[in-house]
């Protein structure tokens, strides 16, 4: 092993050998190895953070026809640092009545909850946290610290606007996270791991993107994960008109700026376990072979591509009312991610063994059948609701002529 072929393991080696030679226990020596290494992922993410901030701005600004942060520094790269020194400089501001200890907890508590997802992101092949035999369900209970971090940042503040919003929040998460479970699932069951090391390298070395093999359950996904993270059109937790700001309405300074960092890099996390999950990872035609560097490259490519859809999608689709996005879950995301699982769930038993090729059209063609007969279903819906409608329009108009 040298530091070119393995930089991480090899740096961790020479750590070993150093502290070990100061007459340190190997347990102590690798629990001071594990703590560093967290502290350089945690400092990655939280740098990624700060370029995410600048890229946000400059993506909206092009989608509004606007030139974005072009001052400070090249490009507006350096406004991200004065956003950070504007915020410190603001005045820290507590609410009369608020609850101090879960006030202030609430934003560091959203923060982590997006941290903690980056123990189990394989950057590459040598370069990931935790390789955990239930990684997914670890993404689902993480997810559930940011659900927890906005039910006490509303409640905690003492103000009815701030609670309002906090419920509309939890009430997306909770409700979106089902669908989301449903399509964790499917990768689950083509793989027969839920270890996100394994579901990457499943889909290179002869195998396909399960984007090919599940695009619903990608779709499904996608969906899912943008209502959790509280974005257009599922922002309902911050609808100006209705409740101002939402839950962080009366967080100032750096505390609003940890909600703010959370969501950005939550988003960016999200873009990369939908590359994990349905296209591959850090994987991509052998390149990752070349060096560790170049797979946590493509990783990162990859995660900023999923990053950007997130972004087209919040930035062009207009905000939903809060009983069309709860209907749009409970009466067709939900059902339709359940059926995506059985028909998956049958199918990745009857073709057991069979070409990968083969596997993998049977599997496309499924789920196009799945989506036409969607379609067909709410084409029928559709037509049948506005000839129940046409009625009471009719008699409204004569009535408003006579």
């Amino acid at each position: 092993m040298t530091f070119w072929s393995d930089p991480i393991n090899f740096v961790a080696q020479w750590l070993r050998d150093v502290f070990t030679g100061w007459g340190w226990s190997s347990g102590l020596a690798n629990a001071i190895i594990l703590l560093l290494g967290a502290l350089v992922l945690v400092s990655f993410a939280m740098l990624l953070d700060i370029f995410l901030v600048w890229i946000e701005r400059k993506v909206v600004a092009r989608f509004q026809d606007r030139l974005g942060p072009n001052r400070v520094g090249p490009f507006g790269i350096f406004q991200p640092f004065a956003d950070i020194v504007k915020l410190i400089l603001k005045e820290d501001i507590t609410p009369v009545g608020a609850d101090k200890l879960v006030y202030n907890l609430a934003p560091i508590l959203s923060l982590t909850s997006v941290l903690l997802l980056w123990a189990i992101l394989p950057l590459a092949a040598t370069i990931y946290g935790a390789d955990l035999n239930v990684a997914l369900l670890y993404l689902v209970a993480a997810g559930a610290l940011g659900t927890l971090s906005i039910i006490m940042a509303g409640w905690s503040s003492n103000n009815k606007y701030a609670l309002l919003g906090a419920f509309r929040m939890v009430a997306s998460m909770v409700s979106y996270e089902i669908p989301m479970v449903v399509a964790l699932l499917i990768p689950t069951i083509i793989t027969g791991s839920m270890s996100v090391r394994e579901i990457t390298l499943a889909q290179g070395d002869g195998g396909v993107w399960f984007f090919i093999v599940a695009p619903l359950a990608t779709v499904i996904f996608l969906i899912s994960a943008i209502a959790e993270l509280g974005r257009s059109p599922f922002d309902l937790n911050e609808a100006e008109s209705e409740i101002v700001a939402g839950f962080h309405i009366e967080y100032t300074g750096m505390k609003f700026g940890l909600f703010y960092a959370g969501e950005l890099l939550h988003a960016f996390t999200f873009g990369g376990f939908l590359a994990i999950l349905f296209f591959g990872g850090y994987r991509f035609f052998g390149l990752e072979n070349l060096h560790p560097l170049v797979g946590a490259i493509i990783f990162l490519v990859k995660a900023l591509i999923g990053y950007w859809v997130i972004m087209w999608v919040k930035y062009t689709v207009p905000r939903i009312r809060i009983d069309h996005m709860l209907g749009f879950n409970w009466k067709f995301l939900t059902p339709l991610s359940l059926v995506v699982l059985m028909v998956t769930a049958v199918l990745n038993q009857a073709l057991a063994g069979s070409e990968t090729w083969v596997y993998a059209l049977v599997m496309f063609l499924a789920n196009v059948v799945v989506g036409w007969l969607t379609l067909e279903i709410l084409r029928a819906y559709s037509r049948s609701q506005r000839k129940a409608e046409e009625p009471v329009v009719e008699s409204v108009a004569q009535a408003a002529h006579h």
